[in-house]
């Protein structure tokens, strides 16, 4: 199935007696272009290699593409059939039996992928980068304590600056990173619960929530903790929206005496430009307008609303910018990071998939870029936070793997 206009369209499936005449026609072809793959595996690889297949094979792979109206099969979103017999089942209760396919979409873009940054040497991925006014880059890494984690590039690529732990202190889990107007940098430690603000020229400028101590956040209290912050979102306005928790109850501090934290529900926090606190609203998992996790945020630049991705649910929900719920979006893939370019076009990374999906504003995938999961060019283990640049090339980390890829866009 497929989102559309907000409606869920039903797509037909390969059965088995299909799937058996495909692997009989395309023995030699999933042989040659689909080593190690098996299952459903198989399938999709045929269907993203259907140019190159062979005579029956590729009339057989042709056939499936048009029933499925040229959309790749899937097994592990909640909008692709049974999650019981397609081996997943759910969140909360860990993955099934059978294999956990990559849904990938064929690239039309015409997109190249460079990769002209060198970070130094050392172990650990990068979840995120962005950009300020000047063009130049910021990365934020997550590297061992005691080794520098934010690092400034300019235009040129080269290195301009580093912001070690005796600035910045050391995030035991660096997540989401973005830049405001006035191009300070903010980054997210998930695990030790803050929000950073670090100036231009790498000073630290402010802390948000309390370092170590997980908790809810009471205005009426006083008491203004963060639990499991994973992204920070800018509105035009100037209004921050910082987006909390991988899952509800995760990692289950409400079980514990402490307090500070009795909800333990992902949550979005809402202030304005001037850093008072506005509003919150959780996820809870249940029913139209709620979400399981946080793990992306993005602000449409058209009208400010809010844009959530639940990434184990696989799908987007949309609220105002005052937190009243709009719409659910399903996805075939892991939603682990949103963005808007500069026309206002809504996109999605899809994590272990290894691409970064355009879509319209009802959830329809309208291209893809990106070569899947892995460590070639083009590929990522986990492809997460990302920026664009005024010409809609597309930069990014790989929150598994220590490299930056530029994705340029066709004629620049």
């Amino acid at each position: 199935m497929v989102a559309e206009g907000g409606a869920v369209t039903v797509l037909p499936r390969t059965g088995a007696a299909g799937r058996s005449a495909l692997m009989t026609a395309c023995s030699d072809d999933i042989a040659n272009a689909c080593h190690g793959q098996s299952g459903f595996g198989v399938q999709t690889c045929l269907m993203q290699n259907v140019d190159k297949l062979s005579g029956e094979c590729k009339t057989h792979v042709s056939q499936m593409l048009a029933a499925n109206g040229g959309i790749p099969s899937c097994s592990h979103s909640p909008i692709c059939g049974n999650r019981m017999t397609d081996g997943v089942l759910g969140p909360q209760q860990g993955q099934g039996s059978r294999e956990r396919q990559r849904v990938q979409w064929k690239q039309t873009m015409g997109y190249t992928y460079t990769y002209p940054y060198t970070l130094p040497q050392g172990i650990g991925g990068v979840p995120s980068v962005a950009l300020d006014s000047k063009g130049n880059l910021w990365v934020f890494k997550r590297t061992p304590a005691g080794t520098p984690q934010l690092y400034e590039f300019g235009p040129d690529h080269k290195l301009i600056r580093t912001v070690g732990d005796d600035v910045i202190g050391h995030a035991y889990k660096a997540h989401g990173m973005t830049i405001d107007l006035n191009d300070n940098v903010w980054i997210c430690d998930a695990t030790l619960a803050t929000v950073k603000e670090v100036s231009p020229d790498g000073k630290l400028l402010k802390t948000i929530g309390v370092s170590g101590h997980r908790g809810d956040w009471d205005e009426a209290k006083g008491q203004r903790l963060l639990w499991q912050p994973v992204m920070i979102a800018f509105a035009p306005n100037g209004d921050m929206y910082i987006a909390e928790g991988h899952a509800n109850e995760s990692p289950n501090d409400t079980d514990s005496p402490d307090p500070a934290n009795v909800a333990g529900a992902a949550r979005i926090l809402h202030f304005d430009k001037d850093g008072k606190f506005l509003n919150q609203w959780y996820g809870d998992n249940m029913g139209p307008g709620k979400f399981y996790n946080s793990h992306a945020i993005a602000i449409d630049p058209k009208n400010g609303d809010v844009w959530i991705g639940d990434r184990e649910e696989y799908r987007i929900v949309v609220y105002t910018a005052d937190g009243k719920f709009l719409k659910t979006l399903s996805m075939r893939n892991l939603v682990c990071a949103l963005n808007f370019d500069r026309e206002g076009n809504p996109w999605m990374a899809s994590g272990q998939d290894g691409q970064f999906l355009k879509l319209d504003h009802n959830g329809r995938v309208l291209g893809a870029i990106g070569n899947g999961m892995g460590i070639g060019p083009g590929q990522f283990i986990e492809a997460s936070y990302w920026v664009f640049d005024k010409n809609d090339n597309l930069y990014a980390g790989d929150t598994s793997v220590g490299r930056i890829t530029v994705m340029v866009a066709p004629g620049k």
